[in-house]
C-alpha cells in the first residue's frame, strides 16, 4: 500500500499498525508525536491503530534545547 509520511510517498505492507510503522522507520527510540489524517493519535493507540492505503501521517520528533 502507498501512504504519505511527512510529505513523502512510501510503500508499506498492508495492515500495519502505527507502532509497526514507527519501528520500520527507526523512530522507536525517539520522543515523537504522530498525526494520522490530521488527527493526533495517543501513544496508547499505536498498537491497535491500523494504517490503510492513502493515509497521511506526520511524525514529529521532540528536539531539546534552550
Amino acid at each position: 500500500m502507498e501512504i504519505v509520511v511527512n510529505g513523502s510517498k512510501i510503500n508499506m505492507p498492508q495492515n500495519i499498525t502505527i507502532l509497526e510503522l514507527i519501528k520500520n522507520l527507526n523512530y522507536s527510540d525517539k520522543k515523537i508525536a504522530v498525526e494520522l489524517n490530521s488527527e493526533i493519535i495517543s501513544r496508547s493507540s499505536y498498537t491497535n491503530k491500523i494504517i490503510v492505503d492513502g493515509d497521511k501521517i506526520e511524525i514529529i520528533t521532540a528536539i531539546g534545547g534552550g
